[in-house]
């Protein structure tokens, strides 16, 4: 007979207390909508992974899939940070395409807004390269996650690319 210990988790590093609503698993209530200029019009269903282990971090993983084929799309992950004894937050993101990318912003209640701080990619990105990405989470009064993306590209302003909905699934 085998024996497995289970280890209780971690309290939450009291420097991220602030995010706890965002912690745990997230599911597109209804496929997410993106567009641009350059691309055509695209739905997409999304599973968001919020996580710690204890450090003043919140780790994530975001993982998109086309709504129809169920192939992978877009990728994520990273860390969230907050300033400590401010409302100043940072994403710090690794994406599938080769761009990495730090954003900054607020943490207002249950809202986030971020935008570009660095930016690097591969040297062989694909063009029209991304210059700036603006991102905001909100926990809406019915209990769902809404995310918003605006992008802007080497040869397109700023715009929005990607709006999404999402329910908790854990």
């Amino acid at each position: 007979m085998a024996c497995t210990l289970q280890q209780a988790a971690p309290p939450l590093n009291p420097a991220v207390l602030a995010l706890d609503w965002l912690l745990g698993s997230w599911e597109s209530d209804e496929p997410g909508e993106g567009s641009f200029p350059t691309i055509p019009p695209f739905r997409y269903s999304e599973t968001l992974h919020f996580t710690h282990v204890g450090q003043p971090v919140i780790n994530f993983m975001f993982n998109a899939s086309h709504v129809e084929s169920k192939k992978p799309m877009h990728r994520e992950c990273g860390f969230i940070r907050l300033q400590p004894g401010t409302n100043r937050v940072a994403f710090i993101i690794a994406q599938n395409s080769g761009l990495v990318e730090i954003e900054e912003g607020e943490l207002t209640g249950q809202q986030l807004s971020l935008k570009t701080h660095a930016l690097a990619r591969t040297s062989f990105a694909k063009e029209p390269h991304v210059q700036q990405i603006s991102r905001e989470f909100r926990l809406r009064g019915d209990g769902k996650l809404e995310q918003t993306v605006s992008m802007a590209t080497s040869d397109q302003p700023l715009m929005q690319h990607l709006h999404i909905t999402y329910r908790r699934s854990s």
